[in-house]
């Protein structure tokens, strides 16, 4: 009795759908980078904290005659 195998022929596909849709993805990425992250990157300043400075109210005359304890 014979044997018959049934192989498929090898095909072409190179199988290279998911590098393209790498690269398609990483130029999306740049692009949006460019697009938001460069102008916020440019609009960054240190904080600016303003505190008030303190009032101290000095009065004109101190009294330093200091009275003996009896």
């Amino acid at each position: 009795m014979t044997t018959i195998v049934n192989s498929p022929n090898p095909s072409n596909d190179s199988g290279n759908g998911g590098l393209i849709i790498g690269i398609f993805v990483l130029i999306i990425l740049g692009l949006v980078f460019f697009y938001y992250g460069i102008p916020s990157l440019k609009n960054l300043r240190p904080v600016e904290i303003n505190v008030p400075a303190p009032q101290i109210n000095v009065p004109n005359q101190v009294d330093v005659n200091v009275k003996p304890a009896e």
